[in-house]
Order: C-alpha cells, then structure tokens, then sequence
C-alpha cells in the first residue's frame, strides 16, 4: 500500500495538482483519458508505396530504410521519377529523412493542402456534429498557415494530433544547425500561437533564430522546430513516465541521421530540449553522436541543452554516453522546480540535471520566469541558447555564484 500511495503523491506532484493519495475515481478516469497513443509507424501511404513496383524496381521501405540508403536513393531518381513519387506519395516522400530538402519541402505542400481541403469538407459534412465541425475548422486554419509563402516544412503526419517539422534559415547551407525538442502539449494545433507565442515550438524556434542572427549576423544558421513526436497531453500520467519518450527518442535519432545526409554543419546538430522534451532527449543521448556526425563535423561533440526539465531519466551525465556536452537551466519561477527528482517504480524522471552533481554545465537563465519563458528577448537563457547554437561558448553567462 505504501508503495500505490507514493506513485499517487508523485503523479499528483508532477501535474501540479493537490498531493493526494486517495484521488477519487473520477479524478483518475480523467487522468487516464489524456494518455497518448505514440506513433511508430511510417506515414498513411507507406504500404501502397511498398507494393508499387511500375518503376521497374522496388521503393525503399519507410519503415526499415536507413536515412543514408533513402539518399542514396533519392539521389539516383530521374527529375521525372521524383516528381512522380512527390505527387502520388506527398506523406511518404515528405517524412522520409534522407530525402533531399527541396523535395521534402515541395511533397509537405501537397500534403498539407490535401489535409486543409479533407479538414473543410468535414467542417459541412452533415454527418457530422457540430464540434467536429468545430474541430475541423480549426485543423483547416492551423494548416492554411502553414502553407504560407516562405514556411518551411521538413515533416507532417496528419495522424492523430497531427506531427510537424519545420525549418528557419537555409538548413542546406548552414554552417551552424539547432534542433528543439519540445514538452507536453506540443502539436499540430499548438505548433505556431499566435497569442503567446513563446508558448509553442514555432515561437520558440523564430525567437532562437533571429537571436542567433542578432549575435552572429555573418554566420550561416538554421534552426528546427521538431515536433516529431506524440507529446503528453497536459500533465496527466504521460507527463511522469517515459513511455512516449521511449517511442518518440528513435524517431529523434532518425531526424539528426537524416540531417547528417542533407547538411553539411561544422558541428553536430545543437539540441535544446525542453520540458519533457529533455527526458526525450535523455533517452536519446547515447546514440546521438553516431546519428549526428557527418564527415564535416570538427568536434564530434553534441552540445544538448536542457532546460524547464523534470529529468532526463538518469542519474547523472556520465549515463548519458561521452558523445554529448549537457548544458543546464532553470529559472526560480519555473514550477517545474517543484516536482519531486527521482524515479519510483517507473513513475518520475530521475535527478535534476541543474544539480551540482549532475554534472551538466549549468547557465544562467536571470529575466527569464515561468516553464515558458526561456526564449524571451533580453532574458540570459535566450542569449545563452544562441551562443550555444552559435558555438561560441565563450560568451556564455554562468549564474551567479550561490551564496
């Protein structure tokens, strides 16, 4: 009984509600009616894709396919053969890391368009209620703004919440590449907010580019916006175990070895990886570096910051392999500060990663306050996150020495 209770205290703990063991029933139906089904499987199209065989060969299957083989193919296809796959297989084509820029960006177009026009006929289809009607409207608008003149599309999976990647600056030319991993609530419909914006990957993402921009206007730089992953929903029981980010860690080393094939950075791919999107990228971390180098890198370290984390499901960086440099912020308004550090039987994250004997190098993140306020014009953490991205690590600020 002791042991129930404490997995009770724990959830209650990590959604920020009251502390209580003795959580009525229907508190916990409401709990479990926000857990997420994780996506693994490639996009709608991925068989027919399989099974078509009119171009005299076989097609890479998504599932199974390395992102150095999906290169290599791509780059052996005819303009006429690629222009044909685009258009019959715009889901496939535009999720397949390994698959040229250009390409991935021109098949997401016709994705999402074909996605916009599916969401209005369901908005006056009178098989319908009136919340899905509602619900489709919306899903039609979020779309139509993504498929705005100069948006940048790398990936999109209508399925479920709906999946999206984009890109800020000319990712194929880039000589510096950053990649954010966001938290709960992250998807289709939250990806790009208009109102708060720091609230959402997009708003995240601009705000990161531009800084680095600001600092370094002569270097070329990229930043993506990877919301690649099925996030929890809220901060129900998704939020305290690692069971999506186990699906959704794979799913992140295949993005950086697809980069690896269609970049050429100087260094490895910086990720900034908040929230739960650091237990995410804790799970990831020791096969980052064989997912993320490429002949051009000149350290071969990945520099992976956390911040507004609630652990990395790990004790300490040396779990984490030797591949990766942790860097580490927290603000003292960040509620997340208040969940308990530690993994009990399968409930929790492990120790904070802003701890002295983490052994993540800790920055400061002074003006910056509350979970989403890191990326704040003026704020330390948003300088900081830029020099990181920009690798200029001398102009990291520390925090202040503890007194």
């Amino acid at each position: 009984m002791r042991r129930r209770r404490w997995k009770h205290v724990l959830i209650g703990a990590f959604a920020g509600a009251a502390v209580l063991a003795d959580a009525g029933a229907a508190a916990a139906q409401a709990a479990a009616a926000t857990e997420q089904l994780a996506i693994s499987t490639p996009p709608a199209g991925s068989a027919a894709w399989v099974e078509d065989h009119s171009y005299g060969h076989d097609l890479p299957d998504p599932a199974t396919t390395a992102p150095a083989a999906a290169a290599e193919f791509f780059a052996q296809l005819s303009p006429a053969e690629l222009n044909r796959l685009v258009e019959a297989y715009p889901l496939v084509v535009g999720n397949f890391d390994g698959a040229p820029l250009a390409v991935r960006y021109r098949a997401n177009r016709i994705a999402l368009a074909a996605e916009r026009d599916h969401a209005r006929a369901r908005s006056t289809d009178r098989a319908l209620t009136p919340e899905q009607h509602a619900l489709a409207v919306s899903r039609a608008n979020d779309v139509q703004s993504l498929l705005a003149p100069g948006r940048q599309i790398l990936a999109f999976d209508p399925r479920g919440r709906g999946l999206l990647t984009e890109v800020w600056g000319d990712l194929g030319s880039a000589d510096r590449v950053a990649v954010l991993v966001p938290g709960s609530d992250a998807d289709l419909g939250h990806f790009d907010q208009a109102v708060e914006p720091l609230r959402s990957p997009a708003g995240m993402a601009r705000a990161l580019y531009q800084e680095e921009r600001r600092q370094a206007p002569g270097t070329r730089t990229a930043v993506v916006a990877w919301t690649g992953y099925v996030t929890p929903s809220g901060l129900g029981p998704d939020a305290v175990t690692s069971r999506l980010a186990d699906v959704g860690a794979p799913r992140l080393r295949r993005l950086l070895a697809g980069l690896k094939e269609t970049t050429r950075p100087q260094a490895p791919p910086a990720l900034f990886c908040h929230s739960y999107g650091s237990v995410v990228c804790g799970t990831a971390a020791p096969d980052i570096p064989r997912a993320a180098a490429s002949p051009a890198d000149t350290s071969g370290i990945t520099d992976l910051v956390v911040f507004g984390s609630p652990g990395m499901g790990v004790e300490s960086t040396s779990e984490l392999g030797a591949g990766v440099h942790v860097w580490a912020t927290r603000n003292e308004t960040d509620w997340i500060g208040n969940v308990p550090y530690l993994e009990v039987g399968g409930l929790g994250h492990g120790a904070d990663p802003t701890s002295l004997d983490f052994g993540a190098e800790r920055i400061s993140s002074a003006r910056s306050a509350g979970h989403n306020g890191y990326f704040a014009t003026g704020t330390d953490s948003l300088h900081n996150f830029a020099a990181v991205a920009l690798g200029t690590y001398g102009d990291v600020v520390r925090p202040a020495p503890e007194a």
